[in-house]
């Protein structure tokens, strides 16, 4: 008998629990699944959620400013584009496929593995989508990172956008602050791609069908995670290493504009870090987009020092309030790309701080929001708390991330402070950084930072990055 089966009666809930739960436990959530409706969030954050009926007030709300109409609907990527999420996609097209209509806008299906491709391919739901317009990308990142070339007319234009991404942030999918990345599951998407309005409930409004009757789109029937024939293997592209690659030579074009081989990162000198200038403080939602925004900079993103020139080009600097510019403060020239700032000081073998606000980092574990920092000559992060993925990408960048026990002391913090990080040959896990902070008046306060820090982390530290430890093995 398999161990699971044998010890299953551990993972099973107690009879007398389940038949009784306010008699064991201090509060007892009762969720009816039957009155939850899908939800749509956004513009311009995952966080702003509400259920489909409540979405069109808020579209008719001109303090909102949306745009109702819908210029491109897009489902798949990475994150819904499952079996199961194409399949309840493809029962909403079909749906409209019977009543003789097409998508009101542009639709588009990224697959999200060449096994899902082949697999809906082979099982009729790529077809199904594409009868209604559905035009079908590479199984690949693509709009959801930017990977998109929008019309010319939708450049700097507001406009709507309808997808089942994981990440809506401004200027994510087309590099366009102006466009607003609405999230809602795939067969919402799809339904909302043939009403051609953000406004459309398909829980209570009707679409027009070929004949001039109107008909309501029906949930789409429950679908299968995995299919029933298992997963077609698709189209192959694994290139296997060979056993001893040892000897093979890595050679790039020295003057390409789209690669750059990458050398280890220097190690920890031992020293502390003393009278740091402030790169940046950011103000607000700090997301990886906006440290190391894509778009149309992903044709560069395997030329890391052509790539770091987009380095903090969205984050809002909390002391005037502007969009990836800030001042050098050794030169007091203002109005500089925050990246050119950072060029400037590490020429001069300055190493720099960056301050953070709530949450620093959250989004996309895009690692080139911690590589550019640290190609740049940053040494530090200290903010008021960190996105779990991005504090990790710092540390294995040899980066340190620390957070202000008091987060107030973020307010602390000004323009043409110098910073320095004290004590970090006694860096243990669980023991605070001491922060000395010298301001321009000649006035000094020392704050204490917590970290995260494990014991095998701070030997990235140590060693320069994570990597460097198994190039000197």
């Amino acid at each position: 008998m398999p161990l699971a089966e044998r010890y299953k009666h551990l993972l099973e809930p107690d009879e007398e629990v389940e038949a009784n739960p306010d008699k064991y436990y201090d509060r007892v959530v009762k969720l009816d699944l039957s009155k939850l409706e899908p939800y749509v969030v956004g513009p311009h954050s995952p966080d702003r959620a509400r259920p489909i009926s409540k979405l069109a007030a808020e579209v008719t709300d001109k303090n909102n400013q949306f745009c109702d109409d819908i210029s491109t609907a897009l489902i798949g990527s990475c994150t819904n584009s499952s079996y199961e999420d194409m399949s309840r996609a493809a029962d909403v097209a079909e749906q409209a496929k019977a009543h003789g209509i097409k998508t009101a806008v542009p639709f588009l299906v990224t697959p999200g593995s060449e096994q899902v491709r082949a697999t809906i391919e082979r099982d009729g739901q790529m077809q199904s989508l594409k009868d209604i317009n559905g035009v079908v990308l590479a199984n690949a990142c693509g709009p959801c990172i930017g990977q998109w070339r929008r019309a010319n007319e939708m450049v700097g234009i507001p406009n709507t956008i309808v997808t089942s991404y994981n990440r809506n942030f401004p200027r994510r999918n087309d590099g366009q602050p102006t466009t607003m990345n609405f999230i809602g599951s795939t067969e919402l998407v799809t339904a909302l791609a043939l009403a051609g309005r953000l406004s459309f409930n398909p829980l209570t409004d009707t679409l027009a069908g070929a004949d001039g009757k109107e008909f309501k789109l029906e949930p789409p029937k429950p679908a299968p995670e995995v299919p029933a024939q298992s997963f077609a293997r698709g189209r192959s592209a694994y290139v296997a290493p060979p056993e001893n690659g040892s000897n093979i030579a890595l050679k790039v074009d020295p003057h390409s504009e789209r690669l750059q081989l990458l050398e280890p990162w220097p190690a920890w000198d031992g020293n502390d870090f003393l009278d740091m200038p402030v790169l940046m403080k950011t103000k607000g939602k700090t997301t990886t987009d906006h440290i190391s925004p894509a778009g149309p900079w992903l044709s560069l993103r395997g030329h890391l020092d052509k790539f770091s020139d987009n380095m903090f080009m969205g984050a809002t600097n909390a002391f005037t309030g502007e969009a990836g510019k800030g001042k050098n403060v050794l030169t007091g020239e203002t109005g500089l790309a925050i990246a050119k700032i950072a060029r400037a000081y590490k020429s001069k073998g300055i190493k720099w701080v960056v301050i953070g606000d709530h949450n620093y980092g959250e989004g996309s574990s895009r690692e080139h929001a911690a590589l550019s920092p640290r190609l740049l000559g940053g040494v530090a992060v200290i903010a008021r708390s960190f996105a779990r993925i991005h504090e990790s990408n710092l540390k294995k960048q040899g980066l340190l991330a620390l957070t202000f026990q008091d987060p107030t002391d973020y307010d602390h913090i000004r323009e043409e402070d110098r910073i320095s990080l004290l004590g970090l040959a006694a860096m243990a896990p669980g023991k605070p950084v001491e922060c000395l902070v010298r301001h321009a008046d000649g006035t000094t306060e020392t704050l204490r930072l917590s970290h995260s820090f494990a014991a095998s982390q701070l030997e990235w530290f140590r060693a320069g990055s994570a990597l460097n430890l198994f190039h000197d093995a």
